[in-house]
Formats: structure tokens, sequence, C-alpha cells
């Protein structure tokens, strides 16, 4: 299925559920893959509303913000994924996060 498609399948998804977070992150990755950064924002940040935990929706809104120019905002998101790939054992995550987090630490 393309991306549009599961745009608006997960849209009336969303519509009709809109506290269920599986609907939400999939809404988001759809319009992520479309380039509609700026729309997919508000869905992760409900995602991570709806589990704090959540270190895969903490990556893509951290990446983004970044997209959008938002570097202080994305870097505390990123940081916070970094914590929860630490605390969870996912190493591939921890080092993608120390490269995105890293071009901002002063020398």
């Amino acid at each position: 299925m393309d991306p549009q498609s599961r745009q608006k399948v997960f849209q009336k998804k969303v519509d009709e559920a809109p506290n269920n977070k599986l609907f939400r992150f999939s809404l988001a990755k759809s319009l992520l893959d479309q380039n509609k950064i700026e729309a997919a924002i508000p869905h992760l940040k409900v995602c991570i509303r709806l589990q704090a935990d959540w270190m895969h929706a903490h990556i893509l809104l951290g990446k983004a913000l970044l997209e959008i120019k938002n570097s202080d905002d994305a870097q505390v998101i990123l940081k916070r994924a970094l914590q929860l790939a630490i605390e969870q054992n996912h190493e591939d995550p921890k080092n993608e996060l120390l490269k995105l987090i890293e071009p901002s630490q002063p020398n």
C-alpha cells in the first residue's frame, strides 16, 4: 500500500480511536513517508504522551524536529531517546542517536 493510501486508512482509524497509539504512530509514519513532516509531529507527540518510554516514537519525533530546523526541541527529544535506548539495551539506536546528538555538543 502506498503512503497516501496508508495515510487515509490510519487517519480514519485515528478519527475513530484517537488514543490508540499504534494507529497514531502508523499515521505519523505514513505522513513522514510523504515528507509531510509538520503534519506528522503532533501525532508523534501524542504517541509519546500515551507511552513515555516509546523510544522509536522519540527518535522519529527528534528527526522530524531536526528536519524542520527546530534543533533545540529536537535535541531534548533525541537525548531522551538516547536515555531510553540505553535503558532498554538497544545498541543500534543508541549509536544512531549518538551521531545525531553529537554535532550539537560543544567542543
